[in-house]
């Protein structure tokens, strides 16, 4: 265990608090959640950084950070809506957002039983930061309802980042996926 993985694993366990406070439905909750959702999405790139800056990049840290980002993600979009903050649109963009992301890690997880590594591209990163800062100012919104046009077009641009990015998967992996890899 190393700090990295310490950070991951704050990040996991620190989204039920965040969701039970969001349901919580007052003011001090909703500041208390996005304090705490801040400090999560913080852990996020540090937990990264430190690995690599230490040189203690683990197995562990490798699985467990992308499974936090997809619950801290996924749990958020389900909690918002359940709660009715999203619209019926936003509700079709969050269960976008969730096939992609699950079926992206089966992808993951079925080329990895064939010894093959498929890297994260800079756009995927750049798109789980959107989507995290989407849901930092959806969960504002309660609070600074001026934010809510933000909040909305973050939310579509994540959407089509996430969708976009999995094709690129899907369409990177597709020649190993029906065997003409080998053909050549």
């Amino acid at each position: 265990m190393n700090l990295p993985n310490l950070l991951t694993i704050f990040r996991i366990v620190a989204i039920p608090v965040i969701i039970w406070l969001v349901f919580i439905d007052n003011d001090i909750a909703r500041q208390v959640a996005f304090a705490l959702y801040v400090v999560a999405c913080l852990t996020d790139y540090l937990d990264g950084y430190l690995a690599r800056k230490m040189n203690i990049v683990s197995d562990l840290g490798r699985m467990l950070d992308p499974i936090a980002d997809k619950l801290l993600v996924g749990t958020l979009l389900i909690a918002f809506a359940y709660t009715g903050e999203f619209n019926l649109i936003e509700t079709w963009l969050a269960i976008a957002i969730m096939f992609r992301e699950i079926a992206v890690a089966g992808l993951r997880e079925y080329l990895g039983n064939a010894q093959i590594t498929v890297h994260v591209s800079k756009l995927a990163k750049y798109k789980t930061t959107v989507q995290l800062v989407a849901l930092a100012i959806f969960m504002v919104v309660p609070l600074v309802p001026s934010v809510g046009s933000a909040a909305h077009g973050l939310l579509w641009l994540a959407a089509a980042l996430t969708v976009y990015t999995g094709y690129e998967y899907f369409a990177g992996a597709w020649p190993k996926l029906t065997g003409k890899a080998e053909a050549k």
